[in-house]
């Protein structure tokens, strides 16, 4: 018997306390034989199967229960295992007569924490290896002793795969023969120190186990075929600065439910017609869902992932996943993902002192613990761990044709004291807050999706004043396409919440938007945060009584509908949900048997409609030129008055809105041109439950300077209402 294969490490290998199986497992030369030793727990006799008819019984090895050994007449680089006892005989292909499947450049690139597709290399692969079906799993584990593959088919017993290092990059692989698509199994991990940990669960695991379940699940994503090459050609020019972009976020576990199956979610099929066609049907040019990255918690709504790289199992498959995408692009919808690569959660199967160390995570609590929410902070300064973040954001913009990402929490990524009291925060090497570790990060990222991926778009969820969020990485900016206006949308509610009688008082909140709105490519979010946790739904923040509710609520979309800035509405509000959404219950479609409530659905489907074929509204949405103010200090009528401007040859819009109940007859304002003026948007019409009052037969412009501008018209402005007006 050899050195490889003496008492201490046969004993090591049957307890499963050995790091490099491969040194004794599988074909060997030993006192010049060709050898095979196999470890096959439950077994009384081990064969080695060669060619047609050779048979070679191999023998127990003393002391190490489940280990075999013996010689072979000649080499055979393709036997199979037959082994027996007083129950059952069963054959299997060795899975340590394998050479590695992960090649020197991706053993490079991994080690160097440049390979910006992680998956391709890590996870759960189906494939055919030397001739053979089965699975290659790797994983990164640099710092465990002992690293293997457990599942049902190996009674989950980490002794029997233990898996091949690869030297410096801390990559443990092994491929096993038979496994395929659908089978459930998990990392076991042997730190250090010799402690087993609890079993982990795949971190590029392309499939998950339905919660609380917590194992992995091989998934075969070779093969996509997709038929969205005409949408694929064209989102570049649908998703830039100077397109009408209006997006309906979603949750998908509560859009709607199947009530005669128990109220389950739709699944990802359903959602590609149900889903997809309403948002068609109402003029939304994207979908947004909240994150379907795998979960553990429903209540988390995906904000805290484990399974970064699997499409939660809540509602169906990965292919499934995939042809809801196609189905929308089929329709000319886009869709973006909310993606959360700011913390994750403490779940033992997780991330979280992955083998055994703070590998993931820093392991300063000051700098890798999230307070507020209880999770995990990344460490994005190490290059292995930034790297599989960048790898995740390009997984779903290439394998699942994703159109963008809304990257969670931003502002908890920038700053190293954000919401922590002095001395509970690490300086950065400069003595300030900064981040910036997941500075470059988010720079890193958006370089290489806008560079690898074309037509794609990144939106931020960035709720401070750092500068240059959605500007080029070169010019110093971190840049996303898009920056959610958080302080729009605190502004504007604050504003809208108030009694009319106050407004006047509270005019600055409606207008100081204007100061800043050319500074970032931003967004107009109404998200589920503002539909949560007591702060009411959106009719419910409404001031006043029944219609009075309803018309405040048609004049604020209306205003947010022509105001510089994409726009983003959460499922439910489009229609007047009446209550805050319940992550566990569907949206209150019933309220749409009520003509206040139908008509809030159909003043949003007009509004996108207006929105879609009036380039004034959107072309100049990020710039200056696009905006003009007619009236911003009317303060004592709570009156806005503005101008909406696209491109040389676009027909401008003159915006007047109305923030109290008290209709203005004979309210004069300027206009930038000469001749009649039609009205081509009112939110008072009756078709939205208004009471049909303003100017349905236009307006002439009068050569009388008005509001810095030659001409003029006397205008009706109904109460609590928004009215456009376009030259003829």
């Amino acid at each position: 018997m050899s050195d490889a294969l003496n008492s201490d490490a046969a004993k090591s290998l049957s307890q499963g306390r050995h790091g490099d199986p491969f040194t004794i497992l599988g074909p060997h030369e030993r006192n010049g034989k060709p050898t095979v030793t196999a470890f096959v727990p439950g077994a009384e006799t081990v064969e080695v199967l060669t060619g047609k008819a050779s048979v070679t019984p191999l023998s127990p090895v003393a002391g190490s229960e489940g280990l075999f050994t013996g010689a072979l007449k000649r080499k055979a680089a393709n036997y199979r295992l037959r082994a027996r006892n007083a129950e059952a005989e069963w054959e299997f292909d060795d899975p340590y007569r394998f050479s590695p499947v992960i090649g020197e450049q991706d053993e490079y690139f991994l080690g160097e924490g440049s390979h910006q597709r992680i998956w391709q290399v890590l996870g759960a692969h189906v494939m055919t290896h030397e001739k053979v079906s089965g699975t290659h799993f790797a994983v990164w584990a640099p710092n465990a002793q002992r690293v293997s593959v457990i599942g049902n088919f190996n009674v989950w017993d980490g002794r029997r795969n233990p898996m091949r290092r690869r030297g410096a990059t801390g990559v443990w692989e092994l491929f096993i023969p038979g496994l395929g698509d659908g089978e459930v199994y998990k990392y076991e991990i042997m730190a250090a120190d010799g402690t087993v940990l609890p079993a982990k669960a795949d971190p590029v695991g392309f499939g998950s186990e339905h919660p609380p379940a917590t194992g992995s699940v091989v998934r075969d994503i070779r093969g996509a075929k997709w038929a969205d090459k005409a949408w694929m050609t064209k989102r570049a020019k649908v998703q830039n600065v100077d397109a009408p972009m209006s997006i309906y976020e979603v949750h998908p576990g509560s859009w709607k439910r199947v009530a005669e199956d128990g109220g389950r979610p739709l699944s990802y099929i359903e959602m590609a017609t149900d889903l997809v066609d309403y948002a068609a049907d109402m003029g939304f040019t994207h979908i947004e869902l909240m994150p379907i990255s795998e979960h553990p918690f429903d209540g988390s709504w995906g904000y805290q992932p484990v399974g970064m790289f699997a499409p939660t199992i809540r509602y169906g498959t990965p292919d499934e996943f995939r042809a809801f995408v196609d189905a929308a692009h089929k329709k000319g919808i886009g869709i973006l993902l909310d993606w959360v690569p700011g913390h994750f959660p403490t779940d033992v199967h997780g991330l979280g002192q992955f083998d055994g160390t703070a590998l993931y995570e820093h392991a300063d609590p000051r700098e890798g613990f999230h307070q507020d929410w209880n999770t995990l902070i990344y460490n994005y300064g190490r290059t292995e761990v930034a790297n599989y973040l960048i790898s995740n954001a390009l997984y779903w913009l290439e394998e699942y044709h994703v159109d963008g990402l809304r990257v969670d929490a931003v502002a908890s990524m920038l700053y190293r004291d954000y919401s922590r009291k002095q001395g509970e925060w690490v300086p950065n090497k400069d003595g300030g807050r900064e981040n910036y570790e997941a500075i470059s990060l988010m720079q890193r990222t958006n370089t290489i999706a806008y560079g690898e991926v074309p037509g794609i778009m990144t939106a931020a969820e960035e709720s401070t004043a750092f500068p240059g969020v959605s500007r080029p990485v070169d010019t110093g900016g971190l840049g996303f396409g898009f920056k959610w206006n958080m302080g729009w949308m605190n502004d504007s509610l604050r504003y809208i919440e108030q009694d009319p009688i106050h407004r006047k008082h509270h005019h600055n909140e409606i207008t100081f938007s204007l100061n800043y709105a050319f500074t970032e490519n931003f967004i107009l979010p109404i998200s589920h945060d503002e539909v949560v946790h007591g702060k009411g739904s959106m009719i419910a923040k409404m001031p006043g009584q029944g219609d009075e509710k309803f018309a405040n609520l048609r004049a604020y979309y209306s205003y947010m509908w022509t105001h510089p800035g994409k726009k983003l509405l959460f499922m439910g509000c489009e229609f007047a949900q009446g209550g805050e959404w319940n992550h566990d219950s569907a949206l209150e479609w019933h309220l749409l048997d009520y003509p206040q409530h139908r008509g809030i659905q159909t003043l949003v489907r007009d509004l996108n409609k207006v929105y879609r074929e009036t380039p004034a509204l959107y072309v100049n949405d990020t710039r200056a030129e696009g905006f003009e103010w007619l009236e911003g200090g009317d303060a004592e009528n709570s009156v806005l008055g503005y101008i909406r401007k696209g491109g040389p040859k676009d027909k401008p819009v003159v915006v007047l809105c109305n923030f109290t109940p008290v209709e203005r007859a004979g309210y004069r304002i300027g206009l930038p041109g000469p001749g009649r003026w039609r009205e081509i948007f009112n939110s008072d019409s009756a078709m939205y439950g208004g009471g049909d009052r303003g100017n349905m037969g236009g307006v002439t412009a009068e050569e009388k300077e008005w509001m810095n501008h030659p001409h003029s018209a006397s205008i009706v402005l109904p109460p609590l209402a928004v009215v456009m007006f376009q030259a003829d």
